[in-house]
């Protein structure tokens, strides 16, 4: 490889890398770019209602009338409470607010708290002469509290309960964090959003270890940054017995323009046993780390394979033939 080629993070060099992200010369990734399946933190720090929020069934409404119906004192207490508005009023699920036999009901579904105020106070004139309205909702929450976990689905969208889908793929955390409050504008007052990223489940790589003939395994771990080569094959529990240290690389995606293939040799043994640090890379999202097999295991393996059909029908063959002539000297012993 050509030591001007490049991996998004710099140049790269083949063997000696030094100019490439390495242990003790570590590069900050970009800033993270939100995909599916990651797990967000979304919190909002408030969850006001709008002013112009329609009033829905099960909310309660704190109504207070001046200038009501006057008072008996020698009347029951029943009767008083009756002609007084001083309390909370529940919207029942017909839409509807229930002030009693005195002054009867009003339907406040669907209208904000300024028009609830104004509707009451004019059913209210045609039994009081001037009374004096006032309504507030008793509790000023919107209809549902964000906070904790939300996971980005396969279509790119997180669900904020009631307040719908929002999609959040391709943004950094802060064109998410600016998105999310542009949505929930409409329903909560001045919203203020908190985003982070709980689990990196979409920034990953690769080990994959050669099983000598016998097949591959591969290994997916999420990818924080901080790793290097030495990390992610402790990741695997040290280097499979099949292993060659002579034969271990990264295989870095590269984009279609560059043209080439990106490969960074490892030392192994100078990585563990002198300390180097010149090919312990970094590893970056998309990386694939392969570990070769050791050639000569590798060439047991396929000679194995070769040979132990043959070794199979040869042995069915003796032990046929043995087990003829065992059979026959036994018959020739009976006679």
């Amino acid at each position: 490889m050509p030591a001007n080629a490049t991996d998004g993070y710099g140049p790269v060099q083949q063997a000696s890398g030094s100019t490439t992200p390495r242990e003790l010369c570590k590069v900050t990734l970009p800033r993270y770019v939100i995909e599916a399946p990651d797990i967000l933190l979304i919190e909002a720090v408030n969850s006001l209602r709008v002013p112009d929020t329609p009033l829905r069934p099960g909310e309660t409404l704190i109504v207070r009338v001046a200038n009501t119906i006057p008072v008996d004192p020698l009347e029951p207490e029943v009767a008083k409470g009756f002609k007084q508005i001083n309390g909370a009023f529940p919207i029942q699920t017909d839409g509807i607010i229930d002030f009693g036999p005195e002054y009867g009901y009003v339907a406040v579904a669907g209208l904000s708290v300024t028009q609830a105020r104004q509707k009451i106070e004019q059913h209210l004139k045609q039994t009081l002469v001037s009374p004096q309205v006032y309504v507030n909702v008793a509790a000023e929450q919107a209809r549902q509290h964000i906070a904790g976990e939300h996971l980005v689905r396969p279509d790119g969208t997180v669900s904020l309960g009631v307040y719908g889908s929002v999609y959040l793929a391709g943004m950094t955390l802060d064109e998410a964090k600016a998105h999310l409050e542009r949505c929930l504008a409409a329903q909560i007052y001045r919203p203020e959003i908190n985003v982070d990223v709980l689990a990196y489940n979409s920034k990953i790589y690769y080990v994959i270890t050669d099983g000598a003939g016998a097949g591959e395994q591969v290994f997916r771990f999420p990818c924080t940054g901080n790793e290097t080569i030495l990390d992610a094959v402790a990741h695997i529990n040290g280097l499979p017995t099949v292993a060659s240290k002579k034969h271990i690389w990264i295989a870095r995606p590269a984009p279609p323009e560059l043209g080439r293939d990106q490969v960074l040799q490892v030392d192994w043994d100078g990585i563990v046993r002198r300390g180097q640090t010149t090919t312990n890379f970094q590893i970056l999202p998309g990386d694939r780390i392969y570990v070769r097999a050791d050639h000569m295991v590798t060439f047991d393996t396929l000679v194995a394979k070769v040979t132990a059909p043959w070794e199979r029908i040869l042995g069915i063959t003796l032990l046929g033939n043995g087990t003829v002539r065992a059979l026959s000297g036994a018959g020739g012993n009976l006679f």
